[in-house]
């Protein structure tokens, strides 16, 4: 009954839902509602076992060992501080947000459409979480890392071009802070409810003055949208010799 009523909400027929989702998954899954939870957002169902929070917690966990296995059979002779750091390039938020929008998950996704503090979060990463903590309850732990590999790593997480890339912004901020003789903190200058969440404003203060905000349902993603926004304003500055 409610997955017919989410069906209609999201305006597919079950039919069409099962094709598309067959589309995105590149088999014929066995249990509709399953996936149908998985990709329904607690903006639209607050209720435990109507939306994805409990698959997205599942699926975080089985996407970090799959990649920490493929990482370390990938990179033999390199120690745990690379490893740890490739492995957050690869399920940083916002790599699995965009992954999951050249998926196609935002147009399987039931959410709150009218809710404009979504606008900043990363909802289709975390249903893509969700998604594979159904694929993984769907069709097993060795299914799911075949499809893990076929579907996400593969073709969407450039390992090569992950290697040279940048994104931990607090560390490279810290570093020129210390090189400058400069104070770097982060504070949290607001919080509010919104749609029944904790909406987190992090300022990156610079010797006491605000350098920039983030925005985020939590500190640490609020504070690392903060730390991004003062290197995009910095820009050059940060690598200017002393």
């Amino acid at each position: 009954m409610l997955f017919s009523f989410l069906n209609r909400l999201l305006g597919i027929s079950k039919s069409d839902f099962s094709n598309e989702l067959t589309q995105v998954l590149g088999y014929r899954p066995g249990s509709l509602a399953l996936y149908r939870t998985a990709l329904t957002h607690r903006s639209v169902s607050e209720s435990t076992d109507a939306n994805n929070e409990r698959l997205e917690y599942l699926g975080d966990a089985i996407l970090s060992a799959l990649v920490a296995d493929y990482l370390f059979k990938r990179y033999p002779y390199r120690g745990e501080g690379y490893l740890t750091e490739m492995r957050s390039k690869m399920v940083n938020r916002q790599q699995l947000n965009e992954i999951a929008l050249r998926m196609g998950l935002k147009k399987l996704t039931l959410y709150n459409r009218t809710d404009s503090s979504l606008r900043i979060s990363h909802i289709f990463g975390n249903t893509l979480e969700a998604l594979i903590g159904a694929v993984y309850l769907d069709t097993g732990y060795s299914r799911t890392e075949k499809w893990v590999m076929k579907k996400i790593i593969v073709p969407h997480m450039f390992v090569d071009d992950l290697e040279m890339l940048e994104i931990n912004h607090k560390n490279k901020l810290y570093g020129w802070a210390n090189r400058n003789g400069s104070v770097l903190e982060f504070e949290t200058i607001e919080e509010k409810i919104e749609s029944g969440r904790r909406l987190f404003t992090v300022a990156a203060m610079l010797n006491g003055e605000r350098l920039a905000e983030g925005k985020a349902f939590n500190k640490k993603d609020a504070s690392q949208l903060a730390a991004q926004a003062a290197v995009e304003k910095l820009g050059t500055k940060l690598n200017e010799p002393l």
